[in-house]
């Protein structure tokens, strides 16, 4: 739920139920923890499994450290970071992830993993989360495949034929 609520900081979405506390509910549409933030930080490609558990534990402590000096009472019930309000987690992730902070790397890495699970999508196959609606691709403006499966752009990304393909290029994009 703590490294939910830091992804939804960095990239704030809309609540997924009532229940939901790691999301703040600050934005329309799905943010990093509805794109799979944490299913990121969980994948092999990552790294990052073996110190999540550390790195929740971390931020909780930061924000209690925060929470006293800034006179926010917590909920007993949440973790401390869940428990600021929206404003404060963003306070307190400028102050982690300033310049001069000795822990910086850790929570611009953090903040990183955010991104990519809303920007890419990374976790899944592109198809299959285009299926699924993934929030990201879909704020981005990923189009669909062609039926067969195959991306093609007819009308140019930039508008217009930046170059004109080998002779050799085979029909299917090859060189030969």
């Amino acid at each position: 739920m703590t490294l939910e609520a830091y992804a939804d900081t960095i990239l704030p979405g809309e609540k997924r139920s009532a229940e939901d506390h790691a999301v703040a509910g600050v934005a329309s549409g799905g943010g990093a923890a509805s794109a799979g933030a944490l299913e990121v930080l969980r994948s092999p490609e990552g790294g990052m499994e073996p110190v999540l558990e550390t790195l929740a534990e971390q931020l909780n402590e930061h924000a209690r450290r925060f929470a006293e000096e800034h006179g926010h009472p917590l909920a007993a019930a949440l973790p401390p970071f869940v428990a600021l309000a929206y404003p404060e987690r963003v306070s307190l992730i400028q102050e982690l992830t300033a310049p001069d902070h000795v822990e910086r790397e850790l929570w611009v890495s953090l903040a990183m993993f955010s991104t990519i699970a809303f920007d890419s999508g990374s976790h899944l196959h592109t198809t299959d989360a285009l299926a699924a609606g993934h929030p990201g691709l879909t704020t981005l403006g990923y189009f669909p495949p062609d039926a067969d499966g195959l991306w093609r752009f007819p009308a140019y990304s930039y508008g217009r034929q930046l170059a004109r393909p080998h002779p050799d290029t085979t029909p299917s994009g090859s060189p030969a």
